[in-house]
């Protein structure tokens, strides 16, 4: 029984990554998209990696699954 409550811990640690993930990307997302407005052309190429990176995030994590999982909007 050792055996299935580690598994089970080990998917719930998972579970929050992959949450977190989304909540991070979501968040790359909002803060790309305020930078690309205010910063200057000196910092677009490090804004559009950024958001890059946060859209990968929402693809791999998922878009709700971190407002679900934290219950964020309940």
């Amino acid at each position: 029984m050792v055996l299935f409550d580690y598994l089970d811990q080990l998917t719930d640690g998972i579970e929050f990554l992959i949450a977190f993930g989304s909540i991070i990307g979501v968040l790359g997302l909002i803060i790309g998209f305020v930078a690309l407005f205010i910063s200057g052309s000196r910092m677009r190429k490090h804004v559009i990696a950024l958001m890059v990176f946060s859209f990968i995030l929402v693809i791999i994590c998922g878009f709700d699954t971190g407002i679900n999982y934290f219950h964020i909007f309940r």
